[in-house]
């Protein structure tokens, strides 16, 4: 009965769930139909975000503890519908900034193994067409053959399989390395060692043609990489500097306005306003940031690709040279080596071509910020302000005075400086390293902290501060300016992605990591491994290692030892063994044993008697010799012996 209970229970909570998240996907969709209708094309991910942007917003009056009415949901629409339809909103911008980044942009290594499947799932058809082949006839067999050189080419990305020149030079490099003649061989393989034999004929193709390229014998349809990059790379990372710098420009700007409006109680231009084209710049840089670290990385990695790139040539040089063969052992390596490189530098051409592009991307997003905010505007409130960078901020608050390690006040707390803790430049710093007193006081002012002042250590979270006297206020309430800073994340939810609140609110999830686009609704509670260590033994105790609580076993040792005591044990040293380990043999001697049977009992034959008669001669002249046999027979011999 109890698990009848349990189990209607579960179907009844997995029932409203269920439902719950029907009528939100219906929700969702009526409203980007009706973003749709009204010339505003926008994703299911975006209105998600936006619906629980506007249930999170206080001013909306939602009670996320109850059921939505009718009404709440028709509310709810609209209000969603109005937010997505500004036309010049910084906030909305930024979110779908937020939105477009995380939806386009991936790791390195997550980039590069995508990056991989989709060109092995473009080239699966010409795979199967070659593996599933089963050509008989020459004609057949020379158009498997043509085949099996698209594909080489194809896979290599060196040269167009329409081109011909590039067709005849690969065709050349396949038959030096696998003749026509041997079509019969490989089509005798198995599908997966088809498959494996073509990839290695690919990678030893494409080492024969670069090379060839290096000696100026070839190289139809081979773009010269390293020299694209070496101009591709500066160019790029100029142009996000340009775009950063820029970006800062306006961030020192927007700073040094709601200080002033927050000091001289200003309310032109619109605070809000302000508040919202800094957080739009914040976010702008944060990704720029992100873009030009990967941009610094491929540089080390190109660099890299160069080096060895000259000393596989140079291998290959000195191992051929004017050879008119050699042995493959020794060149197919080197020629394998050298495609994988060559592999290399296109990776890093398609990184590049999509940093650049999500940089070109990224620029719409920062549009209505300069369109609400233009310069015109803008200059007239600058007047008389000094603007600081983030740089000039830390350094003027990077002296001993400003630490607050000396703070008595706070002995329940712990600071953290770099003398003292060993990681302590890759300390996870709480809201991306901004000072969480400013966003809590000044209403979203977004102020880097510095790391140098101390970086206070609460409940498991690190947070810096601007300065010594926010630090000194912040520690002193925790809780209270946290929760402050939450309140600030409601009203503006693309505080949350930028300043990476997912844990204070975590029914929202960054909008990469849904499953599926419009499924970001719900987050499932994290799960983590935790472990504890005691003492082994926390009392002093006595252990017996001879200790033996099995009743038998104790029984075989007895029984062994009972034995052992009538054995001799004997022990041999020689002049060769004594630099050995000594070594003793315990054997039981051998026993003396004779067998008795019933009777003795023997068996005798009689002896052999012939004798030869008439030698001795007689009457007659002539000798007449003649065998008489005396022997007896068995029976007869067999009575007198009785």
């Amino acid at each position: 009965t109890q698990s009848t209970f349990f189990t209607k229970q579960s179907s009844g909570i997995n029932a409203e769930y269920g439902q719950a998240e029907s009528v939100i996907k219906n929700i969702i969709r009526e409203i980007a139909q009706e973003c749709a209708v009204k010339g505003q094309a926008v994703s299911e991910t975006l209105v998600a975000f936006m619906v629980k942007a506007v249930v999170l917003d206080p001013e909306n009056q939602f009670n996320v503890e109850r059921t939505l009415t009718k009404d709440d949901v028709q509310k709810l629409i609209k209000t969603c519908v109005d937010r997505l339809l500004l036309s010049c909103s910084p906030s909305l911008d930024t979110i779908k900034m937020q939105v477009y980044f995380d939806m386009n942009y991936t790791n390195r290594s997550e980039f590069l193994e995508e990056h991989k499947r989709v060109l092995e799932s473009r080239l699966q058809p010409v795979m199967r067409e070659i593996t599933d082949s089963r050509a008989r006839t020459r004609e057949e067999l020379e158009g498997l053959y043509r085949k099996i050189v698209s594909c080489v080419l194809l896979r290599s990305g060196l040269g167009s399989p329409t081109d011909i020149s590039v067709v005849r030079e690969a065709t050349a490099a396949l038959q030096s390395v696998f003749p026509q003649t041997e079509l019969g061989t490989f089509m005798s393989l198995a599908k997966r060692d088809k498959e494996r034999q073509l990839r290695e004929l690919t990678q030893i193709v494409t080492g024969i043609r670069l090379f060839n390229k290096e000696c100026g014998k070839g190289g139809e349809g081979i773009d010269n990489l390293p020299s694209i990059l070496n101009e591709a790379i500066p160019s790029a990372t100029m142009n996000i500097e340009n775009e950063l710098n820029s970006t800062r420009l306006h961030i020192s700007r927007y700073t040094g306005l709601v200080e002033r409006q927050n000091a001289e109680n200003l309310s032109e231009p619109d605070p809000e306003l302000i508040r919202q084209a800094l957080i739009n710049c914040r976010q702008h840089e944060a990704f720029l940031k992100v873009l030009l670290t990967d941009v610094v990385v491929a540089t080390e990695q190109i660099n890299t690709l160069e080096r060895d790139l000259r000393s596989v040539l140079i291998q290959l040089q000195n191992t051929i040279q004017s050879k008119t063969a050699v042995p493959t052992n020794q060149v197919y390596p080197k020629f394998i080596s050298l495609a994988k490189i060559w592999t290399g530098f296109q990776d890093e051409m398609v990184l590049l071509s999509v940093i650049s592009n999500i940089q070109t991307n990224l620029e719409p997003f920062t549009k209505s910020h300069r369109e609400v905010l233009p310069d015109t505007t803008l200059q007239p409130l600058l007047t008389g302000l000094i603007l600081r960078s983030d740089e000039e901020r830390i350094n003027e608050t990077s002296s001993l005075e400003d630490r607050v390690e000396h703070a008595p006040q706070f002995k329940h707390l712990e600071f953290l400086f770099p003398e003292t803790t060993r990681n302590f430049t890759n300390l996870p710093l709480q809201y991306k390293g901004f000072c969480g007193f400013c966003i809590a006081t000044q209403d979203r002012l977004l102020v880097p902290g510095n790391p140098l002042i101390g970086i206070l250590r609460y409940k498991d979270h690190f947070f810096c501060f601007s300065s010594k006297d926010a630090a000194v206020k912040f520690a002193a309430d925790p809780d209270r300016f946290i929760a402050h800073i939450a309140d600030a994340a409601k009203r503006s939810p693309e505080l949350i992605q930028l300043l990476e609140l997912h844990m204070q609110f975590s029914t929202i999830t960054p909008y990469g990591k849904s499953a599926e686009p419009g499924h970001m609704i719900e987050k499932p509670l994290t799960k983590r491994d935790s472990g504890v260590q005691t003492e082994t033994h926390p009392i002093e105790s006595n252990i017996d290692p001879t200790y033996e609580w099995n009743e038998w076993e104790m029984r075989r040792k007895a029984i062994k030892l009972a034995n052992l005591r009538t054995r001799i044990t004997h022990s041999v040293q020689t002049d060769n063994s004594n630099f050995r380990r000594q070594t003793a043999t315990q054997i039981y001697l051998p026993k003396d044993s004779n067998t008795q049977t019933k009777r003795d009992k023997g068996t005798s034959v009689p002896k052999p008697s012939i004798f030869i008669a008439g030698l001795r001669g007689g009457e007659t002249t002539t000798t007449q010799a003649y065998k008489v046999d005396l022997t007896l027979d068995v029976d007869t011999h067999n009575d007198i012996c009785d």
